[in-house]
């Protein structure tokens, strides 16, 4: 049974204990870091002032992540009765009140990177009450009262503190029938003869440019006036759309959509996190503010 090395050291400390069960729980000293609200290497420092209390490791450290030594689970087993008694408290419970948070987003952003993931605060979060608006980027029409808003745009908002949440590069994807269809497309200038679907919140010319394609914006045809729209026609076979990672990612990994050039373009636009400059960020905005850009990072790294 585990034992601290010396009988007469003193107990560890709760922020040590909850840095510990958060990290096994979630199999991350990152997400534990967004749960708890404070940066991955706090939860380092107290796991380890918890193992050099306890006088053997709790994780083993690799460079694929964290997972737990025997020792590790055997101190799972033993705090985590000891953890819930106190949650179970009724002067605790009442300690902690229920909060709010009402986010706007736009369609494609709800629809392609938070509603897949939200499950993930909302878990570590139970007595978080979440309400999420949809906006209409392109027309700049959404709800005016708010804790946050995912905007689609260059960062600039006047009265607001924006953050950037992507880091995305666009390029040309398609169906595998479409590119049956049409035929190969070797290069850049296979796009000649191709249906190239349009949406203006993501053009085609910052892709021509580092194509070395000397093309105006492409005019004539159906125009999507959301990205979601114009990536779901693509997936259909109807054409070639500017695609981006964070938003296509399921698709190319699931093969409904093909990239067929190893062409990259950085473009103008970018996904971003704002809310007024008049409030602080506390609470459950200020966790779920880290979350929601632990989340993009994380998407943008598997890219």
């Amino acid at each position: 049974m585990l034992r601290f090395a010396h009988q007469n050291l003193r107990l560890p400390s709760l922020a040590t204990i909850q840095a510990f069960e958060s990290a096994a729980r979630l199999g991350s000293f990152g997400r534990a870091a967004e749960e708890l609200c404070i940066t991955a290497s706090a939860v380092g420092k107290r796991i380890s002032q918890l193992e050099t209390a306890l006088g053997q490791p709790l994780f083993d450290r690799g460079s694929r992540g964290v997972a737990l030594t025997a020792a590790g689970h055997e101190y799972l087993d033993q705090i985590e009765t000891a953890l819930h008694l106190l949650s179970d408290i009724s002067l605790h419970r009442r300690s902690r009140p229920r909060e709010h948070i009402r986010l706007v987003t736009t369609p494609t952003f709800g629809h392609y990177i938070l509603g897949p993931h939200l499950h993930e605060f909302t878990s570590a979060h139970p007595k978080v009450d979440m309400s999420v608006v949809l906006s209409i980027p392109y027309l700049d029409i959404g709800p005016t009262q708010a804790d946050f808003w995912v905007r689609f745009g260059l960062g600039r908002y006047p009265g607001a503190v924006s953050e950037r949440l992507t880091d995305d590069a666009v390029f040309p994807a398609c169906s595998p029938g479409y590119l049956a269809r049409h035929g190969a497309l070797r290069r850049p200038a296979d796009l000649a003869g191709a249906n190239l679907l349009r949406c203006p919140l993501d053009p085609w010319k910052p892709w021509f440019d580092a194509a070395g394609l000397d093309w105006p914006e492409p005019e004539g045809g159906v125009s999507f006036f959301d990205v979601g729209l114009a990536m779901t026609a693509a997936r259909a076979g109807q054409g070639v759309v500017i695609a981006r990672r964070s938003l296509a990612g399921a698709y190319l990994d699931e093969g409904s959509l093909v990239a067929p050039f190893g062409i990259q373009a950085a473009p103008d636009s970018h996904y971003y996190l704002c809310r007024e400059a008049s409030t602080p960020l506390t609470g459950a905005h200020l966790a779920f503010s880290l979350w929601l850009k632990a989340l993009c990072a994380r998407i943008s790294s598997s890219s």
